[in-house]
């Protein structure tokens, strides 16, 4: 179902920003983020490696983990408290790590790059 929704999106004319994801290994996916829509959200539709989103997107897991490019950190903004509960459970928490599923698309997002841990927890 959560599948579905996106897949049916992608046939409207919606407004989109690139949004690059780095592996890594340090291969790049530079995909389309529709307005509105979550990071996680982008990534699934997409087809980003390494992104699991257990959850589908809840914070209720850590399974959509990147670390923000210091560039963007102020216009992603800080993690909420639920975030940083859940991000306490990496092994791989830094300043710049984040929920994608609690980063929301917008044009200022435009060129957005993150980068993701070798595993998601």
């Amino acid at each position: 179902m959560f599948l579905l929704r996106f897949t049916k999106n992608k046939n409207l004319n919606y407004p989109m920003v690139k949004v690059v994801f780095i592996e890594h290994d340090g291969n790049n996916h530079e995909v389309d983020a529709y307005i509105g829509e979550n990071l996680m959200e982008t990534a699934i539709s997409n087809n980003v490696p390494g992104i699991d989103a257990d959850c589908g997107g809840n914070c209720a897991c850590a399974t959509c983990h990147v670390f923000i490019h210091p560039e963007w950190t102020s216009k992603v903004g800080e993690r909420g408290e639920m975030e940083n509960s859940m991000l306490e459970f990496s092994d791989d928490l830094k300043p710049n790590s984040r929920l994608a599923c609690q980063i929301q698309i917008s044009e200022e997002l435009e060129g957005l790059t993150v980068d993701l841990p070798e595993a998601q927890y």
